[in-house]
C-alpha cells in the first residue's frame, strides 16, 4: 500500500475496531473504554495480523491527551471542590500516598528499582475521571452528595497528577541515579528551579492575560453566528495553547491544555464550548485509548499472572479499602464510604499518561506498562459490578456487624437541631432537602421573605458552615426517616426536595406523608419519565426545567407563603 495513506489506514483501523469492540463491551454492560483498549491490542505489534503505525498512533494520542485534559479543565469547578474540600483534599492525598506506597512495596518485592516502583505506584493511585462520570451518570447520582464527593476526590487526584507530570521529567535524573553519578546534583536543582519558574510564568500568563483574552476571543467568534467557526476556535485554542506551553515554557501538553480549559471556563460560552468540542474530544480520546492498547503485551497475563493479580489487588482492594476507611474516619455514613470506594477501584487515562511518561524517561520497563494496562482493563471491567454491589454490601454489613451498626448510628452533633432553636422553625416551617446550586437560591429567597426553614443536607461540613451562619440545618441523608424527624417534618408546612436523586425521592415523600399527611411537597427531577410518574401519583408539584429551576421553585414557594408572610422590605 502507498505509504502516503498510513495515517488514514491507522485511523480507519483504530476507529473501525474501536466501534465494533466498544459496542460489544457496552452490550456486555462494560464501559466502552475496555473495547477501545482491546482494539489497540488487536492492531498492536504484540498480536498477529495487521499492525498499525505506532509512531503515528502516538502523535494522535498526544492530541487525545490535549483534548482530554482540556475537557477536564473546562469542567473543573473550584466551587464544587470547595464544597467537599474537607473530605476530598485529605482523602485524595492520603489515598494516593497509600496506593503509591503499596506499588513501591510490590515492585521492591519483585526486585524492581525504586524509580520503577514509584511510577508504578503513582500510575495505580489515580482513578479514571471518564469511567467515574459515566458510572455516576448511568445511576443518576452524579449530583447527589456521594457523587459530588467522588468527583471532588478525583479533581484533587487530577490536580496532583498534573503536578506530577510537570515534576517527573525534572526529577528523572535523580530517580535513575544519573545526577549523583555525574556529580551534577547542583545542575539538577538548577533545572528544577528553572522548571518551576517556567511553570509559574505560564500559569501567571494564563490567569492574568488568558482569563481576559480567551473569553473575549470566544465572544468575537460567537458574534459571527458561525457554529463551525466557534467549534474551530475552541479546538484551535486548546491545541495551540497546549503546543505553545510546551514550546515556549517547556510545560507538558497536558498542563497547557488543562489551563486552557480552566481559563475558558470563565467565559459565559463555556457550556457551549464544552458541547461543541465534545464530539472531536471523544473521537481523539478513542484514538488515545487505542494507542495505549497498542503498547500492551497480552502475554503478560500468561507469563506474569501473579504480578497482574498483585496490581489488580492494589487497584480494587488496596485503594478502595484505604478510601473507605478514610471516609468513615471523617464521620461520613457507610453508604458514602462504599460509593467512594467503588468510584476509586479502577484506573484509566491518567494512569496511562503517567506510565507512558515513565516509559519514555526510562524509569519503567515495557513490562510495567503492560501491567498497568492489564490492571486498567480488569478494574474497569469490574467497576460496574462494584457499583452494583454498594447497596447489598451495605445491607449485609449492617445486618451482620454490630460494630458497623454502632458506627453508622454514632452520635453526630450536626444530626440534631440545637436545643436553642426557636419555635417558629419547628412548626409551619419549610424543610429544604439539599443545599446545592438550586437549594441555595431557594434558601436565599426564603430568608429575604422571613419564611422559616430548616435545611437537611448530607454534607456535614456544609452543615457545619451553615450553623456558623446561624442557619438551621441538620446533617444526614433525607431518605432516612430519622433525618426528616430531626427536621420536624411532622409539623412542617412544606417539604422542598432540591436534589435530583430520583432513587430516594419516593422514600422521602412516603416518609413525609406518613408523618404529616397534609404536608405540601415541591420537588425537582431531571428525568421526564420519573416526572410523569410523580404527576400521575399526585406526589407533589414538580419542576423539570433546568435553566429556570431554582427561580420557578422559589417563586412557587413564596407564592404559597405570601398570605402568611411579610416581606422584610415592607
Amino acid at each position: 500500500m502507498d505509504h502516503n495513506v498510513v495515517l488514514i489506514t491507522t485511523i480507519a483501523a483504530g476507529f473501525g475496531l474501536a466501534l465494533i469492540l466498544g459496542f460489544i463491551a457496552e452490550r456486555l454492560k462494560t464501559p466502552a473504554l475496555v473495547g477501545y483498549l482491546l482494539a489497540g491490542i488487536a492492531i498492536g505489534p504484540s498480536t498477529p495480523g495487521y499492525v498499525a503505525d505506532v509512531g503515528i498512533a502516538s502523535q494522535l494520542a498526544e492530541i487525545g491527551v490535549m483534548l482530554l485534559m482540556f475537557g477536564v479543565g473546562l469542567h473543573f469547578s473550584l466551587d464544587d471542590l470547595l464544597a467537599v474540600k474537607r473530605i476530598a483534599v485529605p482523602g485524595a492525598i492520603v489515598q494516593m500516598a497509600v496506593a503509591t506506597g503499596l506499588g513501591i512495596a510490590l515492585a521492591d518485592w519483585w526486585g524492581w528499582d525504586f524509580s520503577a516502583g514509584l511510577v508504578l505506584g503513582l500510575s495505580l493511585s489515580c482513578a479514571s475521571t471518564v469511567v467515574l462520570l459515566k458510572a455516576l451518570e448511568s445511576r443518576n447520582v452524579l449530583e447527589s452528595m456521594n457523587g459530588r464527593i467522588a468527583v471532588g476526590w478525583l479533581i484533587v487526584e487530577d490536580l496532583a497528577t498534573v503536578l506530577i507530570l510537570v515534576l517527573l521529567p525534572t526529577f528523572a535524573p535523580m530517580l535513575t541515579g544519573a545526577a549523583s553519578a555525574d556529580g551534577d546534583a547542583g545542575s539538577l536543582w538548577k533545572t528544577l528551579g528553572i522548571t518551576f519558574l517556567q511553570v509559574t510564568a505560564f500559569i501567571a500568563l494564563m490567569l492574568l492575560a488568558g482569563r481576559r483574552v480567551l473569553p473575549w476571543l470566544l465572544w468575537q467568534v460567537a458574534r459571527t453566528g458561525s457554529r463551525e467557526l466557534f467549534t474551530l476556535a475552541v479546538v484551535a485554542l486548546a491545541i495551540c495553547i497546549a503546543y505553545g506551553a510546551a514550546a515556549l515554557f517547556n510545560v507538558s501538553f497536558a498542563l497547557g491544555a488543562f489551563f486552557a480549559g480552566m481559563v475558558m471556563r470563565e467565559s459565559k460560552f463555556s457550556h457551549r464550548a464544552a458541547e461543541e468540542s465534545l464530539p472531536l474530544r471523544d473521537a481523539f480520546a478513542v484514538l488515545f485509548f487505542v494507542s495505549v492498547g497498542m503498547l500492551f503485551d497480552p502475554m503478560v497475563l500468561l507469563q506474569e499472572p501473579l504480578r497482574v493479580l498483585g496490581v489488580v489487588a492494589i487497584i480494587i482492594v488496596g485503594k478502595s479499602m484505604a478510601a473507605m476507611l478514610l471516609v468513615l474516619l471523617l464521620r461520613y455514613p457507610l453508604n458514602t464510604a462504599l460509593t467512594v470506594a467503588a468510584s476509586l477501584g479502577q484506573i484509566g487515562e491518567f494512569s496511562f499518561i503517567l506510565a507512558g511518561l515513565g516509559l519514555s524517561l526510562n524509569l519503567m520497563s515495557p513490562e510495567g506498562m503492560s501491567l498497568v494496562l492489564a490492571g486498567a482493563l480488569i478494574s474497569i471491567a469490574f467497576n460496574p459490578i462494584a457499583f452494583a454491589a454498594v447497596v447489598p454490601v451495605r445491607s449485609w454489613i449492617l445486618k451482620h456487624s454490630a460494630l458497623a451498626r454502632k458506627y453508622e448510628n454514632r452520635d453526630d452533633p450536626f444530626a440534631e437541631l440545637p436545643m436553642s432553636t426557636e419555635r417558629k422553625y419547628l412548626e409551619g416551617q419549610v424543610v429544604l432537602v439539599g443545599y446545592g446550586h438550586v437549594g441555595e437560591r431557594i434558601a436565599k429567597a426564603l430568608s429575604e421573605r422571613n419564611i422559616p426553614y430548616i435545611i437537611a443536607e448530607q454534607n456535614r461540613e456544609l452543615v457545619q458552615d451553615l450553623r456558623k451562619q446561624k442557619i438551621n440545618a441538620v446533617s444526614g441523608d433525607a431518605s432516612d426517616p430519622s433525618v426528616l424527624i430531626q427536621a420536624h417534618i411532622a409539623d412542617a408546612a412544606m417539604l422542598v426536595i432540591a436534589i435530583p436523586d430520583t432513587l430516594h425521592i419516593r422514600h422521602m415523600i412516603d416518609t413525609a406523608k406518613t408523618l404529616n399527611p397534609n404536608i405540601e411537597i415541591v420537588l425537582r427531577t431531571h428525568d421526564e419519565d420519573e416526572a410523569k410518574l410523580f404527576r400521575q401519583d399526585k406526589l407533589g408539584t414538580i419542576f423539570f426545567s433546568e435553566e429556570e429551576l431554582a427561580k420557578n421553585m422559589a417563586g412557587h414557594i413564596l407564592q404559597r407563603f405570601n398570605t402568611n408572610t411579610t416581606s422584610p422590605d415592607k
